[in-house]
Order: structure tokens, then sequence, then C-alpha cells
């Protein structure tokens, strides 16, 4: 059995626990432990959305590959020229918000059908089905309160926490078909949690921060990323509020998807480290952006998340799906799906 293997059984044991004395205490929707983290590895879709016009069909090769699986959203706060007001805009860069979709329309209206059904059939067991993954690209409070707010309206589908007087200790999760994630911005942290109020519901989770790399040069940084120990790369243990963590691929290959080379036992096992480390902490954990790519297969993809062929990244999905990464980013999301898919067959 491999240590993988053994610590989904702690996490699920130790799940259960938590769920039975949430369940004593009239919790409602407790966690399903098949959720908890190092239980489930999906497809994260990154940038599932338009740049420019172009590639308008991400969300829907995304939700193709079937659920579960993770949806990034890039935000902009975006002042319409014509009307004069600001909505929330996905858009990958600042040039490119004018006439680009709203998150409302764009996201969760593409999804309402499939929450909307999850609620009736009440298959709770299967939540969530989608976890969004909030990328803020700029952080105004008037942003951080649009969403706020946007994310009330759909509430009924949202997976919450209780704002408690111990923001240190994780609460039951009360599980809705749809999990949503910000990031580490402090100011996300003062909107998402530090002004709701006592008794109310949390309706994102952030990340916790990651310390930056120390070093003079980009070489001298590079090399300090991929040699921090685990345990200082990933200090606190999950929160009430932040309760995953994102990771660049630089931290497991030095320098990342442009500088790696073979793959070995010992990459393998820094990735096992951060992972174990994370799950052991209550983190659920990210890597972005596992691509490889030719020229002529781009379709708006990242120069800087190329490991220059399919074949190369594919090496390092099947490495980070064995090592339990709850979440992959990728933008090949049915290359990764066949791949995770024809591995957990082969089981």
């Amino acid at each position: 059995m491999s240590d993988w293997w053994r610590q989904r059984g702690a996490v699920t044991l130790a799940l259960t626990v938590i769920m039975a004395g949430a369940t004593a205490a009239g919790m409602s929707r407790p966690l399903h432990p098949q959720f908890a983290p190092g239980e489930r590895v999906l497809l994260d879709a990154h940038n599932a959305y338009p740049e420019a016009g172009r590639w308008a069909d991400r969300i829907d090769r995304a939700l193709a590959t079937g659920v579960p699986l993770a949806i990034e959203q890039d935000l902009y706060w975006h002042r319409d020229t014509a009307t004069g007001t600001y909505e929330i805009v996905v858009a990958h860069d600042s040039d490119a918000t004018q006439g680009a979709p709203t998150l409302e329309a764009y996201f969760f209206g593409k999804i309402r059908p499939l929450m909307e059904r999850a609620l009736r059939e009440n298959k709770r067991d299967t939540w969530p089905l989608i976890v969004l993954n909030l990328d803020f690209k700029t952080n105004e409070f008037a942003h951080h309160d649009a969403v706020w707010t946007l994310l009330g309206k759909y509430e009924k589908w949202l997976t919450t926490a209780p704002r408690t007087l111990t923001p240190n200790t994780p609460a039951a999760l009360s599980v809705g078909p749809l999990l949503v994630f910000a990031g580490a911005d402090s100011g996300q942290r003062a909107r998402f949690h530090d002004l709701v109020p006592v008794g109310e519901r949390l309706r994102a989770f952030g990340a916790i921060p990651v310390p930056a790399p120390r070093g003079s040069t980009r070489e001298a940084r590079a090399f300090a990323q991929v040699h921090t120990p685990a345990a200082a790369l990933v200090k606190p243990r999950a929160s009430n509020y932040a309760r995953w963590v994102n990771f660049p691929w630089s931290v497991v290959e030095e320098g990342g998807q442009n500088r790696a080379s073979v793959w070995t036992s010992a990459d393998n096992a820094r990735l096992s480290a951060l992972v174990r480390r994370a799950h052991a902490q209550g983190l659920w954990i990210r890597y972005y952006t596992l691509d490889g790519f030719a020229p002529d297969s781009d379709r708006g993809y990242t120069a800087s998340y190329n490991f220059g062929s399919q074949t190369i990244a594919a090496q390092r999905w099947r490495a980070a799906i064995k090592a339990g990464v709850d979440f992959v980013a990728t933008d090949q999301y049915e290359a990764f799906a066949e791949t995770r898919n024809t591995m957990h067959l082969s089981r």
C-alpha cells in the first residue's frame, strides 16, 4: 500500500469523526469524506473563459470532461466605457476587458442547469461537483464586495461554513454542489471572512500565503524555491477561511516548466513531500499550470507553462495523480482527464 493510500485512510477516519460530531451538533450537509484533502484528484480547467473573443468553448470543453472538476476564472473590476458602470468580467489581460463576458453571465449562467439538477437529485455524497477558483487580477474593495454579493445570489448552491469566534479552527463545512476558492490576498480575506458577521456563512475560502523565495537573482530564487523544505513552504494549518495552498510547478522542478528535464526519483519525492505536508495540515493543494504543446497546437496557452510536448507534460500529470494532488491545473483539459481516468481504471 502506498503512503498516499495510507494517508487517505487516516484522513477519511479523522473526517468521519469530525462529521459525526458535527451531525450530533445539528450541522447540516457535512462534507462527505471522499472530498477531504487527498481524496480526489481533479482537473483544474485553467483560464476557462474566452480571450479577446477567441476560445469561447473552453468552459464547455471543461464541463464535457465530466464532474467533479475545478474551473478557474480570472476576474477584473471593469468600468464599461459606454455606461460608466463597473462589473465583474472574466479576462486574461487588462487590455481585453472591454467586451469581455461578466462572471455571472459566463460562469453562473453556464452551470445553472447542472447546479439546479444537483439540488433536485440531492446526491450529496458526490458534492461539490464544481470548484470555482477565482483568480482576482485586480483587488479593489468594491470588486471583492461585488463578488461577495454575487455569491450571495447563488448561496443555495454553495459550500459554506459558519463565521465563528475561533477563526484558526476550521468549522464543519455545509456542502453544496459548488465550492468557491479565493486567493491568499489580505483584502480578499478581509471581505470574505473578517467582515462577515459571526454566525453568518462564509461563501468562499482562501489560500494560505506561500513565502516568496529569497535571492538577489532569478537563478538564486529558483534554486531557493525548489530547495525550501516542505514544512517551510506550507507552514500554517488550515483555518476556517484558508483551506488550500496554490503552488507554481517551480517548487518541484527548478525553474519550472520551461527548464524541466528528465523526471527523476528526487523530483517525485519532492512532489510527494509537498503533497503530504499540505494534506497533513488539512489543506487541499493545487499546482499550476502543466501544459505540453507544440506551436501548431497552441490554443491561446501560456508559454511559461509549456513543458514542450504533451508526452513530457503527461509524465508530470501521472506523477501528480499518483501523489494525490487535489487540483492539477492545465489548459489541455481532455488529455488530462483521459490520463487520469485511464489510471483510475487500471487500479
